[in-house]
C-alpha cells in the first residue's frame, strides 16, 4: 500500500506534458467538439478547415449517424459527446487522441469478508482516425498499468469472476490487462447515410452487451465496478476478436467472432486467439439523446471456474444522455450455463454534473450469483443467491490546464441480501470509498 501514492505521483507527472503539447498543437483542446460537427461530421468540408483552429475536443463521431462510440463497436447517445481530451493534427489528414486517467482510490468495505486498500486504477487510450472520400479508418489502443496491482485486485462486496493463484476472486475486483484493445477498424460509405465496417485485432470488444462501464458517461466518477461486470462487461477484454457491421443514422446491425474465455492471471502478455465464439448486437439510436441495444452471443468455455460449460448470454440496454449534464443506463442481462442454470442481472445507474464543478452519481444493481461460496466442501457451493446493492456518491471537479483534470469524491454503498448469508457478511455491510482522479479529458 505504500507504493499507491508514488504510483499516483508518477501518473501525475506523465500526465502533465500531455496537457502541455495539447496547448501547443490545439489550443481548443479538452472542449466538446460542436454539437454541428458532432451530428453531421460528413457535411464538414475537413480540407477547408484550419485544423489548428478547428476544435477537436471529442473523437469517435466519424460515422454518418453522429451517435458517440463507446467501448469496442458499441454505440452511445450523440449527446455523450465521446471521449474527449488531448488531440493532435498528424498530418495527412490523420488525428491522434489520447484520453485516459490515473485514479488513486481508498475503499473499506465491512463485515467478516470485508477489507480495505488503497490502489491506483488506470487506463491510457490511444488512436489515430483518418477520414477519407470512401470511409474512415481508425487505429485503436488502450493499456492500463493495473498490473502493478496485485492479482487478487480491490475489494468489492459481492463482486465475483476470474481467479488469483488459481483460486476464484470473490468479494474482489479483479485488475486489468496491459493490453485492454488493440484493434482497427475501417468504414466504408456504401450510401449517404449507411457505412459498412469491419473491426478487430489481438485484443478487442465484441458485439455484446451496452458499452463497457469505463466508458460509460452513467458511471464516469464511480470508482467501483459493477458487481454485474460479469454478466454485462466481461468480454470487454477479448483475446481475438472480428466484427463485420453496417450502420446508418438510426441502425447498426454486427456479428463478432470472438475468444469466450476471459483473460488469464497473466496480466501483461497478449493471449493467443481462440475464435469459438459468437455474438449479435443490434442497436438503435432514435434521436441525440436516446441509444437502445439488444444482443445474444455464445461463449465457449468463459469461466476458468466453470471448466466444461459454455455460456448463452442476452443483454439489453437504454442509455439516455439530455446533453445538459444528465446521463442514465439501465440494463438486463441473462446468462444461461449450458449445462447449467440461467443467472440473471439488472443495473441501473446515473451520472448528473450538477455545474462546471459539481456531479453527483448513482448506481442500483441486483444480480442472482452462485459464485460466492467457491469450495467444493461448502454447503453453500453453487447454491444462488440474490443480492443487490446500492450505491451513491459526489464528485468535485476542477479542470487544471490544458484538456488535465482533477475529480476529488466519494461514495457509499449497501447491501441487501438473503439471511442465510448473515453469517458470511454480516446483517447490515457497508462499503466506503474515496478517490481522487486524474484525466485526461472528462
Amino acid at each position: 500500500m505504500k507504493k499507491t501514492p508514488l504510483l499516483a505521483g508518477a501518473a501525475a507527472l506523465a500526465l502533465f506534458p500531455l496537457s502541455a503539447a495539447a496547448q501547443d498543437h490545439d489550443p481548443h483542446a479538452g472542449h466538446a467538439m460542436p454539437a454541428a460537427v458532432a451530428e453531421a461530421p460528413d457535411a464538414v468540408d475537413h480540407d477547408a478547415m484550419d485544423h489548428g483552429s478547428m476544435d477537436h475536443g471529442t473523437m469517435g463521431h466519424g460515422n454518418p449517424a453522429g451517435p458517440a462510440e463507446g467501448s469496442g463497436t458499441a454505440r452511445l447517445p450523440a449527446n455523450e459527446g465521446g471521449h474527449t481530451g488531448l488531440h493532435i493534427d498528424a498530418g495527412d489528414d490523420w488525428m491522434v487522441m489520447a484520453h485516459g486517467f490515473a485514479w488513486g482510490v481508498y475503499t473499506d468495505q465491512s463485515g467478516p469478508r470485508g477489507d480495505d486498500k488503497a490502489y491506483v486504477q488506470s487506463m491510457l487510450m490511444l488512436s489515430a482516425e483518418k477520414e477519407t472520400g470512401w470511409g474512415r479508418v481508425q487505429l485503436k489502443s488502450m493499456l492500463s498499468l493495473e498490473p502493478l496491482m496485485s492479482n487478487v485486485g480491490y475489494p468489492n462486496l459481492f463482486a465475483t469472476g476470474e481467479t488469483a493463484g488459481g483460486e476464484p476472486l470473490v468479494d474482489r475486483q479483479h485488475p486489468h490487462d496491459l493490453f485492454m484493445e488493440l484493434a482497427a477498424r475501417v468504414d466504408v460509405d456504401v450510401g449517404d447515410d449507411a457505412r459498412l465496417f469491419v473491426y478487430g485485432g489481438p485484443v478487442g470488444e465484441p458485439a455484446i452487451g451496452p458499452s463497457a462501464f469505463m466508458h460509460r458517461g452513467s458511471a464516469r466518477y464511480n470508482p467501483e465496478a459493477p458487481i454485474t461486470h460479469h454478466w454485462f462487461d466481461s468480454t470487454h477484454i477479448t483475446y481475438g476478436v472480428a466484427t463485420l457491421g453496417y450502420q446508418t443514422s438510426q441502425f447498426q446491425l454486427e456479428g463478432s467472432l470472438f475468444t469466450g474465455r476471459e483473460p488469464d492471471e497473466k496480466r501483461w502478455n497478449i493471449e493467443s486467439p481462440r475464435f469459438d465464439s459468437w455474438s449479435l448486437r443490434g442497436t438503435w439510436t432514435p434521436s441525440p439523446a436516446w441509444a437502445v441495444q439488444v444482443s445474444h452471443g455464445r461463449l465457449k468455455e468463459p469461466e476458468a471456474q466453470h471448466p466444461g460449460e459454455d455460456e448463452h448470454r442476452t443483454t439489453a440496454s437504454v442509455h439516455y444522455a439530455n446533453g445538459r449534464g444528465l446521463t442514465a443506463t439501465a440494463a438486463f442481462s441473462a446468462k444461461n450455463r449450458d449445462p447449467g442454470a440461467t443467472l440473471t442481472a439488472w443495473l441501473a445507474e446515473a451520472n448528473w454534473d450538477l455545474d462546471d464543478h459539481h456531479s453527483l452519481f448513482a448506481r442500483v444493481e441486483n444480480v442472482k450469483n452462485d459464485e460466492l461460496f467457491p469450495g467444493h466442501d461448502d454447503a453453500l457451493h453453487d447454491v444462488p443467491f440474490r443480492v443487490s446493492k446500492v450505491q451513491a456518491g459526489y464528485a468535485y471537479r476542477l479542470p487544471l490546464t490544458g484538456p488535465l483534470n482533477l475529480a476529488l469524491g466519494g461514495s457509499i454503498a449497501a447491501f441487501d441480501k438473503p439471511r442465510a448469508l448473515d453469517a458470511a457478511y454480516g446483517k447490515h455491510p457497508i462499503g466506503a470509498t474515496v478517490f481522487a482522479r486524474l484525466s485526461i479529458g472528462h
